[in-house]
């Protein structure tokens, strides 16, 4: 069985080909990862524009809520 250098080189190219692109996709997805890790914490820090305002708010929110789950167990509110 003789082995044809062209062949040979010829599928040493197409593995180097496919290992790039191979490798290029993942890094493109890492990058991808990493930015939406990035997002989620810079997402979950609370915001400098906490106002006095915006905690009324959210006490107003939560009252409410309570009186809907008061309603929905049938207790009179």
């Amino acid at each position: 069985m003789t082995q044809d250098p062209t062949a040979l080189i010829a599928l040493a190219s197409a593995g180097v080909v496919a290992f790039s692109v191979a490798s290029a996709a993942v890094l493109k997805g890492w990058k991808g990862w990493l930015e939406l890790k990035r997002l989620e914490l810079t997402s979950a820090r609370p915001s400098k524009a906490s106002t006095p305002l915006s905690r009324i708010e959210v006490s107003d929110l939560k009252e409410r809520v309570r009186r809907l789950e008061a309603i929905a167990s049938g207790a009179d509110y």
